[in-house]
């Protein structure tokens, strides 16, 4: 039963930061074709991509964050980071983290790619 547990979330004002942290366990597969992100959503709003990771390290961002969070991942890849800096009002959401054993060509900032997801962390900034 593969498990990520996300964390780091919490209340900020704006232009504050946090780090968010995703930690992958339970799962015993190689991970050379692993591919993971992080997706958001608030209250009334649809889920929509933040940032991802695939398996040859290609990292892309969704235009709202870019330049403001950076996203990494450690060198075993049991743990993805969401570094959030200058957060906004609007940034204010659950975030999911999401992986995908067989990455391959799927796309990386689309919810479907993804076949396992974490519970979330609550992300919230004010004026």
């Amino acid at each position: 039963q593969v498990h990520l547990r996300e964390s780091g979330g919490g209340s900020v004002q704006s232009g504050g930061s946090l780090r968010l942290s995703c930690v992958l366990s339970e799962y015993e597969d190689t991970r050379y074709y692993l591919g993971w992100g992080w997706f958001r959503q608030s209250p009334g709003k649809e889920r929509e991509a933040v940032a991802a990771i695939g398996s040859t390290e290609r990292t892309e961002y969704a235009d709202s964050v870019k330049g403001r969070f950076t996203l990494s991942q450690d060198s075993n890849k049991e743990t993805l980071y969401l570094q959030m800096n200058n957060l906004q009002p609007e940034d204010t959401a659950m975030y999911y983290c999401a992986m995908d054993p067989r990455m391959g060509g799927w796309p990386l900032l689309t919810s479907s790619s993804y076949k396992f997801w974490g519970q979330g962390t609550q992300v919230s900034v004010s004026l």
